[in-house]
């Protein structure tokens, strides 16, 4: 009798444990797989109405960029993108744009409506690039050394704070020198 008592309670006490665990997770300090490699191969056309899609070769020409995960249906994205608009009108660093599953007509007037930051836009319209770059969800951003190399993985909204106090810093150093210590 005292087994079917105590059997329940031990269960419950398991999985409160757990959850209360889970609860102190911070999602955006997933570690990414990727980091440290050259991004995945891939060739994605452009975003309807744009002319330069983006491709494996885009970012491995010698200068550092952003890589944007983007969406129309994408609210928390509505939140980041006058942040890399703002940051577009400095021409300090290319921002290139990923979007995500997206349909084409939705995409480009997103794009028309709210500016388009980006220097290449690809349509991964499937969602397999994507997947190849580890992508959770939308948006996400990637910092990518002038080789190619994926430095840094941001998951959710970037804030201005956070663009100046860790994305540029990193992205400076990698201008600099083509390398940096510091780390997302």
């Amino acid at each position: 009798m005292r087994l079917k008592v105590l059997l329940p309670l031990l269960v419950f006490a398991l999985i409160a444990g757990a959850l209360y665990a889970g609860l102190s997770l911070r999602p955006r300090d997933i570690p990414s797989a990727l980091i440290g490699k050259p991004v995945p191969a891939f060739e994605l056309p452009p975003v309807q109405g744009r002319n330069a899609g983006l491709s494996t070769a885009d970012l491995t020409k010698g200068e550092p960029s952003l890589v944007n995960v983007f969406a129309s249906w994408c609210a928390p994205c509505r939140i980041e993108h006058p942040v890399w608009v703002e940051l577009a009108k400095t021409k300090e660093v290319p921002i290139h744009g990923l979007n995500w599953k997206d349909q084409p007509q939705a995409a480009s007037r997103w794009l028309e409506t709210f500016g388009d930051p980006y220097t290449r836009t690809g349509a991964d319209i499937s969602g397999r690039v994507a997947i190849d770059w580890g992508v959770y969800g939308a948006p996400e951003t990637f910092v990518v050394a002038g080789d190619g190399t994926i430095m840094c993985k941001y998951i959710s909204v970037v804030t201005r704070e956070m663009l100046d106090e860790k994305i540029l810093p990193m992205l400076r150093d990698l201008k600099r020198t083509g390398k940096t210590s510091r780390s997302c």
